[in-house]
C-alpha cells in the first residue's frame, strides 16, 4: 500500500493586491474555501490572511496536482466573490500563485504562522513577506516578473 502526505502552504492575492477581501466577511470566505476543499478531499489545516491575500495549509490527495487544485480554488471562489454582496470591491485573484511543500515536523509552525496573519502584519507589508517566503524557499526573485499579474 502506498502512503503519500504532500503539505503545502499555498500563498494566494488579490488582482493587484487590491484590498477586496472584507475583514467583517472573511470567515464566510474561508468557510466557502473549506467547502471547495471538503469536496475536492483536500485537508485543510487552516486558512487565514488579510484583505489583499490569502494563505492556506492543505494537504492533497495523491492523484490531485497543485495546480489544478488551486486553479479550481481560485475559480470557484472568484465566482462565489463577486457575487456576494458582502464583497462588492472583488474583481479577481492574481494570475500567479505560490505553494511550497513543508514535513509534517513543520505543521505546527505553517498553521501558527497563518493563524497570527493579522498581528504581522502590523510589522509587515505582504510585498516583504511574499519576498521572505520565496527566499526561505530558494526562490530567485526576478524583480520584473515580481509581484506582476
Amino acid at each position: 500500500m502506498s502512503h503519500v502526505k504532500t503539505l503545502y502552504h499555498i500563498v494566494i492575492r488579490t488582482y493587484r493586491n487590491q484590498f477586496t477581501i472584507n475583514e467583517e466577511h472573511e470567515r464566510e470566505l474561508y468557510a466557502y474555501i473549506f467547502g471547495i476543499c471538503k469536496q475536492k478531499k483536500v485537508k485543510l489545516y487552516r486558512i487565514g490572511g488579510m484583505p489583499d491575500h490569502l494563505h492556506l495549509f492543505v494537504s492533497l490527495p495523491s492523484t490531485m496536482a497543485i495546480s489544478l487544485f488551486v486553479q479550481e480554488m481560485k475559480s470557484s471562489s472568484s465566482k462565489w466573490l463577486r457575487r456576494n454582496p458582502a464583497f462588492p470591491l472583488f474583481f479577481k485573484w492574481s494570475k500567479e500563485y505560490a505553494a511550497f511543500t513543508y514535513a509534517e515536523k513543520d505543521k505546527s509552525m505553517i498553521i501558527n504562522y497563518i493563524k497570527n496573519q493579522k498581528e504581522h502584519h502590523k510589522r509587515v507589508v505582504f510585498t516583504d513577506e511574499y519576498r521572505t517566503i520565496l527566499k526561505e524557499n530558494g526562490e530567485e526573485i526576478v524583480e520584473e516578473f515580481f509581484m506582476r499579474d
